[in-house]
């Protein structure tokens, strides 16, 4: 990958609501980074639709289109964000389930992809969470989920007519967590470093026993 090349992200809403908080978010978001010479695939959950994971389904049928739609463009980007609302303390059940389904592909294409999570609610906590309930099948998969993950609270009144944030200071802190997390994932795409290999447990053998989804 030559230096210089242009940071492509995939982005996406967990919500399927047609005036998501979440999908105004994460907009916003995209043109931020477009703003930032980033170039931006903005995708929605009804690309990644999927049946409920069934391994007799995935043995008979193969997988389904959702889950190949999210693998390839997984597969086209640098680093992908999502914002999720919070249901129940919890992700959407839908994007646990677009996640199961494409933690069967090998190679396995979460692995060593740079994310950032947010959400944004009504409520005070702003779906936050969800958020750490989010983070553990995506690093178990082996993506590098970023640190500093942003929740907007309140978020029924946080928005503009233009659909910025009103909050001057609460966008500055939007745009530096954004442009923090791009400059990693430039420098991590762009320079030369050690990778880590993607390993079940240490000393584990190929077999299809552990290739089984119960």
């Amino acid at each position: 990958m030559s230096h210089g090349e242009p940071i492509r992200f995939l982005m996406f809403s967990a919500s399927l609501r047609k005036e998501s908080l979440n999908t105004s978010l994460v907009k916003l978001a995209g043109s931020i980074i477009e703003k930032a010479g980033g170039v931006v695939d903005h995708a929605t959950m009804n690309d990644f639709d999927c049946p409920s994971y069934n391994q007799d389904e995935e043995a008979e049928s193969g997988m389904p289109g959702g889950a190949q739609e999210f693998k390839k463009r997984l597969e086209a980007c640098h680093a992908f964000i999502i914002s999720s609302p919070e249901y129940n303390g919890s992700m959407p059940g839908l994007l646990k389930n677009a996640i199961d389904w494409v933690s069967r592909f090998r190679p396995q294409p979460f692995n060593e992809k740079h994310a950032l999570l947010m959400s944004a609610s009504p409520s005070m906590v702003g779906g936050n969470r969800g958020l750490w309930s989010l983070r553990i099948p995506l690093e178990r998969l082996g993506a590098r989920v970023f640190p500093d993950m942003f929740s907007l609270a309140s978020a029924h009144h946080a928005f503009n007519e233009a659909g910025r944030l009103a909050d001057e200071k609460l966008e500055k802190m939007f745009e530096d967590n954004l442009s923090d997390f791009m400059n990693l994932v430039e420098a991590a795409s762009h320079y030369p470093c050690m990778k880590k290999h993607w390993i079940e447990f240490l000393g584990e053998k190929p077999d299809p026993v552990t290739e089984r989804s119960e």
